[in-house]
């Protein structure tokens, strides 16, 4: 019986390097000179402040041009609302979403059961979905479709069997 797994990962290398070069960048910009303009990885989020909020709006540009050239992507980055800082700066936050939760599980198995495709079965494990199939094709055909739906979850497929 074949299968595969249905997970949403990050790598925390890649965010971790993407928010350093962008805090490299932030220092050597001529339009960020003296906005004292900050990005941080803190645990589970990425923490930007600046002096206003148009800077901190070309901050967050600047930090997924730097997370896509990285193959990270945007879907995993929870944005928080800007908050008002002490001296009129300007700070926001971006989670970090790795793990699929049950209502997202419940909606990928949704998807599959409702393609009907002959022996195909689904189970959630912990933070991932099992998909299950007699045929690879079958299976295939399932990951096609994931693909081309629009979850708002970065989706990998991993552990396929055959």
């Amino acid at each position: 019986m074949a299968s595969f797994d249905v997970v949403s990962e990050i790598d925390l290398q890649e965010v971790r390097n993407a928010v350093d070069q962008a805090a490299r960048e932030i220092h050597t910009r001529f339009d960020f000179k003296g906005t004292d303009s900050n990005v941080e990885l803190q645990d589970g989020a990425i923490a930007l402040e600046s002096s206003t909020e148009e800077r901190l709006a070309a901050l967050v540009i600047v930090l997924e041009e730097k997370l896509v050239r990285r193959k990270v992507s945007l879907k995993s980055l929870d944005w928080g609302k800007v908050e008002s800082a002490s001296g009129g700066r300007s700070r926001k936050a971006a989670g970090l979403r790795a793990g699929i939760d049950s209502d997202s599980s419940r909606t990928i198995n949704k998807m599959v059961k409702d393609l009907g495709i002959k022996g195909i079965q689904t189970q959630t494990q912990g933070d991932q979905v099992r998909v299950n199939g007699k045929k690879r094709d079958a299976l295939q055909e399932v990951i096609a479709a994931l693909k081309a739906a629009d979850l708002d979850l970065p989706l990998q497929f991993t552990n396929f069997r055959d």
